[in-house]
């Protein structure tokens, strides 16, 4: 038997990542089925996208006129980018995770881990920002 406890941020971090990845893949699966039922119309008609499929991914979000960056989230009432939501929350998962490890390590007086994981969350929002301009958009 093993005397190496585990500490409760890894813990947190872990469940929070578990329930967040299952919360996220339940969200595709649904957002799926609203689009491939009908329920929501795709912003994209499924004619025009059958032809934009053999083009570029430029000719694409020309022609699709699909927005670029965080443009998609005007376009979540439609069949085609509700499902974004999904891979948005699988993505922002580990921000998310690491907030309370903010707090944690400053209630054990770990204020370099704090640190460290403050800027993790604030490194990791800068880039989902978009405002570097990384990315092929």
């Amino acid at each position: 038997m093993s005397d190496i406890k585990t500490p409760q941020e890894q813990i947190t971090y872990a469940n929070m990542l578990y329930y967040g990845n299952i919360a996220g893949l339940a969200l595709m699966v649904l957002t799926f089925a609203l689009y491939v039922t009908g329920i929501l119309e795709p912003h994209v008609p499924l004619q025009k996208l059958m032809h934009l499929w053999s083009g570029t991914a430029g000719t694409y979000l020309h022609e699709g006129n699909v927005p670029h960056g965080w443009g998609w989230t005007a376009l979540l009432g439609t069949g085609d980018f509700v499902n974004f939501l999904g891979i948005a929350l699988l993505a922002g998962m580990t921000i998310v995770a690491y907030i309370p490890l903010v707090p944690a390590f400053l209630k054990k007086g770990e204020k370099i881990m704090a640190l460290i994981a403050l800027g993790e969350v604030l490194v990791l929002i800068f880039a989902a920002s978009g405002i570097v301009g990384g990315g092929a958009h």
